[in-house]
């Protein structure tokens, strides 16, 4: 890359922004909890949120699989050396962020934790913002036509 390309930061934010995101859902569930749904409903989500939890580890597991077939990096903060368009990068460019995503959700259904539902969006959305656009640049700029193909073909979330 040369130095008028865009640059990845230095901080990997993606895993920082959900991790605070769960430790401030389970503080807000302790010190401010909110009502949950019970009933059938409540088990319905339930057995919702265990689904959710294994779609979860399946995404995860076929991303990281995925890229290492390719031979390119994990790391959220380095430039990629390969575009990666099999396996889940054929459904959402980011499987991983949407697992993330995902995660907080199938979390929220499971423990009735009403407060991971909004921090999940909330999440999804800041890590759109201080990461996703940043890395969508390195990568038009890196792949060019190929990537603003399967940025057409393929959508950011789902």
């Amino acid at each position: 890359m040369t130095d008028s390309q865009p640059k990845p930061g230095i901080i990997p934010w993606p895993p920082l922004i959900y991790i605070a995101a769960i430790a401030i859902s389970v503080a807000l569930g302790l010190f401010y909890p909110l009502p949950w749904i019970g009933d059938l409903l409540g088990d319905i989500l339930f057995a919702a949120g265990w689904v959710a939890l294994l779609a979860v580890a399946a995404l995860w597991f076929t991303a990281i699989r995925t890229m290492m077939l390719a031979k390119t990096t994990l790391n959220p903060n380095a430039v990629p050396d390969h575009l990666v368009t099999a396996g889940p990068f054929g459904i959402t460019r980011n499987p991983m962020y949407l697992a993330n995503t995902l995660l907080l959700i199938g979390v929220a259904f499971v423990s009735g934790i009403a407060w991971f539902l909004p921090l999940a969006f909330i999440a999804a959305f800041v890590t759109q913002k201080v990461a996703i656009e940043g890395e969508e640049k390195i990568l038009a700029a890196k792949f060019g036509k190929k990537y603003r193909d399967y940025a057409k073909r393929v959508r950011r979330w789902i």
